[in-house]
């Protein structure tokens, strides 16, 4: 099968304007396209740059559009795409540092500030903490987060809000916020309570619509959504004299 790769190409150190740039492609095998494109860069133009890493659609590494579409470069086989003619873009929302490589800063950014990792009391058990099976399958949808970026990279409101902290930040809070094990006060954790937190979501749902895990983050931002409602309810406390 031959195959017309449309790669965007860009160099902030020597082009002005990104374009697109075409390669033929012809394998007798099943491939898929994160295997297509090193066979492209090795072969026909060692230029040519993307990140990968597991190449098992575990790492989030080779997240980028294909013909208009969010997904994992290593998990999409070429004969999924249903044409010959594959268009390859870079992440949106993320300046890109050069092809396919974007600059992922801000979205690093945003999961730092919700401090993405348990808040224990006392000492560390000598088992560790551990969590009942119903309680994990309850936060587990948001556990299998790869941290790729893509709900990132496709939600319109960070395209137009600096503060927003994006779909995978507050999914990744929720997660934690409703982890039995993590003891994070309520003051702590309802700084998200702002217009660049929970409530910047316009509920478009575009996240869950790309996510190549399923985690659907506009349910974790629901429900933390929620949970800041009940949790304010509960401070103000008016049953008490």
């Amino acid at each position: 099968m031959e195959y017309l790769f449309k790669i965007l190409r860009f160099d902030p150190r020597q082009d002005e304007h990104p374009y697109f740039q075409d390669y033929s492609y012809e394998t007798e095998e099943t491939k898929s396209v994160l295997e297509a494109l090193m066979e492209i860069r090795n072969v026909q133009d060692c230029s040519l740059s993307f990140r990968y890493s597991c190449r098992e659609a575990i790492c989030g590494s080779c997240a980028m559009v294909l013909n208009g579409k969010f997904d994992l470069a290593c998990r999409t086989e070429l004969e999924s795409l249903d044409s010959p003619l594959i268009v390859v873009e870079p992440l949106p929302n993320l300046e890109i540092q050069k092809d396919l490589v974007v600059d992922l800063d801000p979205f690093w950014e945003a999961l730092v500030k919700i401090e993405p990792f348990l808040h224990s009391e006392g000492a560390i058990p000598e088992k560790g903490h551990r969590i009942e099976d119903e309680k994990i399958d309850k936060i587990f949808q948001y556990v299998n987060c790869i941290l790729c970026g893509c709900c990132y990279s496709a939600c319109p409101v960070v395209s137009k809000r600096e503060n927003y902290l994006g779909p995978a930040a507050l999914a990744k809070l929720y997660r934690f916020v409703k982890d039995p094990r993590d003891k994070r006060p309520f003051k702590n954790w309802s700084r998200v309570n702002t217009e660049g937190g929970a409530w910047g979501c316009h509920t478009i749902f575009k996240c869950n619509e790309v996510c190549p895990k399923e985690v659907r983050p506009a349910d974790g931002i629901e429900a933390l959504r929620r949970k800041l409602i009940v949790e304010k309810i509960k401070s103000l406390n008016p049953f008490k004299r």
